[in-house]
């Protein structure tokens, strides 16, 4: 049975560990890269929550090389490492990390690949954005270093997948998984928890639908309402609630409880720029937010896999 952290869950933070044998850390790279929802392909707005930075507030600046961003993430995490030994993942976050031409992904992720403290790179990206070129791309890379496959599902019911203009059918993320765990490469999905008209149950129904798809991780981010951005108008007009902490914690609990024991939980909260972050803005204190979390694990003795469907 896998052994799970202080006996919750099994977290990002072990599986890679036990994966690499020291600390990873993941840095934030851009690539510079566009999305077929802003670019007009399918739209020029946007999903309703995402900000101009493509979810990238806290990646590198694309002007750089790879190999510069790489070396400034080192940099900026030289004292947090204070001299242990580790390495990383070259982590390609903001926009989506597929839409180019293959001449251009092979030059950036073979940048970050081949260098000496990459030990692997996770590319997010969303599931219409695969073409057959670019999987036996990621094919290729993968038989050098581990590659994951970070999919921006967010929801798996179609009204709220159409209120926040993802623009793809969850057929088209179905899909993308099989071909993904055919070429045996390491996938991850994100799911928004607090999404506008959704109920608990529906968030938990998410959670599930994605755990028995196959996946190996998922990141359940808490939604964040953010400046400049259309879901930040209907919050100021009052069209939603955004959770307390009491009820998010209360509903990671569950969600945790759904996850099948092998699949690793990559998050359980996430960080939103407070220069741009509207609400809730108790989850600007991400530190509290753990220890709350931790404290209602042991008080509800919460155990991942628990309640989970077998696959």
């Amino acid at each position: 049975m896998t052994e799970f952290l202080n006996g919750h869950y099994y977290s990002l933070n072990q599986y890679l560990r036990e994966t690499f044998g020291c600390k990873v850390y993941k840095i934030s790279l851009n690539g510079g890269f566009s999305c077929p929802n802003r670019d007009g392909s399918l739209d020029t707005r946007g999903c309703i929550f995402c900000s101009s930075g493509g979810s990238g507030e806290f990646s590198e600046n694309a002007s750089l090389t790879i190999e510069q961003q790489i070396e400034s993430a080192k940099q900026r995490l030289k004292n947090k490492i204070n001299g242990q030994d580790c390495k990383y993942i070259a982590y390609f976050q903001s926009f989506t990390n597929t839409y180019a031409p293959v001449s251009y992904l092979r030059q950036i992720f073979t940048q970050s690949i081949f260098h000496n403290d990459i030990v692997g790179i996770s590319i997010g990206t969303r599931p219409d954005c695969l073409p057959d070129d670019v999987l036996e791309l990621l094919k290729e890379l993968n038989q050098i270093k581990p590659v994951w496959v970070e999919l921006g599902l967010q929801t798996i019911h179609e009204q709220t997948a159409r209120y926040i203009r993802r623009c793809y059918d969850l057929s088209v993320f179905d899909n993308a998984v099989k071909k993904l765990r055919l070429l045996g490469i390491h996938t991850v999905v994100h799911l928004i928890l607090g999404l506008p008209n959704e109920s608990r149950n529906m968030m938990l129904q998410s959670v599930q639908y994605v755990c028995r798809s196959g996946i190996n991780g998922i990141k359940l981010q808490l939604l964040h309402v953010l400046k400049n951005t259309d879901l930040a108008c209907d919050y100021l007009n009052g069209q939603f609630p955004v959770f307390t902490q009491e009820e998010y914690i209360d509903l990671i609990c569950d969600c945790i409880a759904v996850i099948p024991e092998q699949v690793v939980i990559h998050r359980i909260t996430g960080d939103g720029d407070k220069k741009i972050l509207i609400a809730p803005l108790w989850s600007g204190n991400k530190k509290a937010v753990l220890n709350a979390m931790n404290k209602a694990f042991s008080q509800r003795n919460v155990i991942q896999g628990r309640n989970a469907c077998q696959t």
